[in-house]
């Protein structure tokens, strides 16, 4: 086993247990062009979209999706793999939905998208545990109370209150893998459209996810938490 291997592995192993996470803690990778695919993860046999990989990455996939395997140009261009199609960028594709009041309310919404800004040519998806890589981020899908415990963390150096940043479409693909990665903070996500739409997200889940580069110290922190406020708080 690799020390990286190792160490995700740990990560995992105390996050879901403290956290008592009903699904596994997922890494993503981005790829970028020239970069190698990781070891240990396969090509679909099928496009899915990053959504979709995610959500099934959680249940113990290990999943390597090129551009050309992903089913979902939205996402793909949030995560640099592609320009935003058109009827995306004029808002005239998410406005068939129903949900904004006009195709120039939708144009804003992706207009103002955290997007990943270098050119990326796939993503690799699996749990955390198998990860023997660096991550870009780690994402967890779960009820409120697992996901409060980030917010407690977030607060616990400056006493800052969390800002996140959500909208009505891209849980998977901007609010828990784009902006954490480009902002350096973890982000939380009620879920979206897409998600609850295509793939197994249950009504009482939410998303969160997070830069790796705040995993060691966050688990370091779930570690002393459990003897204490997490000790003491109500917990199903």
């Amino acid at each position: 086993m690799t020390d990286i291997l190792k160490t995700n592995a740990e990560y995992a192993e105390k996050m879901k247990s403290i956290l008592k996470l009903r699904y596994e803690p997922v890494a993503v990778k981005l790829i970028k062009e020239g970069e190698k695919y990781p070891n240990g993860a396969t090509i679909p046999a099928a496009q899915l979209s990053h959504c979709q990989a995610v959500f099934r990455a959680k249940k113990g996939e290990c999943i390597s999706i090129p551009f050309e395997m992903t089913n979902c140009h939205v996402g793909a261009a949030v995560l640099g793999m592609t320009e935003t199609p058109e009827k995306v960028a004029s808002g005239e594709f998410h406005a068939g939905t129903g949900i904004h009041d006009s195709v120039a309310a939708a144009a804003r919404m992706i207009e103002e998208r955290i997007v990943i800004p270098y050119k990326t040519v796939g993503e690799v998806v699996c749990p955390l545990k198998n990860a023997d890589f660096v991550p870009d981020a780690v994402i967890i899908i779960d009820i409120p109370e697992r996901v409060y415990w980030i917010v407690a963390m977030m607060s616990a150096e400056k006493g800052e209150r969390a800002e996140f940043s959500t909208a009505p479409f891209q849980c998977a693909c901007e609010d828990v893998t784009a902006f954490p990665i480009m902002s350096g903070s973890p982000n939380i996500s009620l879920g979206c459209f897409g998600c609850r739409k295509k793939t197994d997200m249950l009504s009482d889940e939410m998303a969160c996810g997070m830069p790796y580069g705040l995993i060691n110290g966050y688990v370091s922190r779930l570690e002393r938490y459990s003897e204490g406020p997490i000790s003491k708080a109500k917990r199903d």
